[in-house]
């Protein structure tokens, strides 16, 4: 699996762990940055590129999934899901993990470096990773309308 990461300052050490691990347990990891601590580092533009990434593998056929780290998670879900095509959603226990996959097919998964452990923060993704999505018709459904909206702009 293609593993796309981004982070802020809150979330840089964190950020290592995770490719390290990520890249142990066979991973293709890619590191969206910042390359240096820098606690007036702006995080969007990390986790944009990240989401552009998860996107652009997505097409070509690639497996591919992203993460985005901050100190809460919220702030870089929110830059992630500006990228159309991208379902980023919060995880903050295991049920959310795996539910954002199951249930919403979310390919991005953002977390809280201030909120979790190191073990719990890579017991999470590994529970997002590892959860397929249902396909259950309802749930694509619900998906394919939030798709017709980012594409066109209308309510279904």
């Amino acid at each position: 699996m293609r593993i796309h990461i981004a982070t802020d300052h809150a979330g840089l050490e964190l950020s290592h762990f995770l490719i390290r691990e990520l890249t142990t347990l066979g991973h293709e990891v890619f590191d969206h940055g910042p390359s240096a601590y820098d606690p007036l580092d702006d995080y969007p533009s990390f986790c944009i590129n990240a989401a552009l990434a998860v996107v652009a593998d997505q097409q070509a056929g690639a497996e591919a999934l992203g993460i985005v780290l901050g100190g809460s998670g919220n702030g870089e879900q929110i830059a992630a899901n500006k990228v159309k095509g991208i379902r980023a959603a919060l995880a903050w226990n295991e049920s959310t993990a795996k539910l954002a996959r199951e249930h919403n097919d979310a390919n991005v998964i953002a977390l809280g470096a201030r909120q979790h452990s190191q073990d719990e923060v890579l017991h999470l993704i590994n529970l997002f990773i590892a959860e397929p999505f249902s396909g259950d018709e309802r749930h694509a459904r619900r998906i394919k309308k939030i798709g017709i909206f980012e594409q066109t702009g209308d309510i279904v």
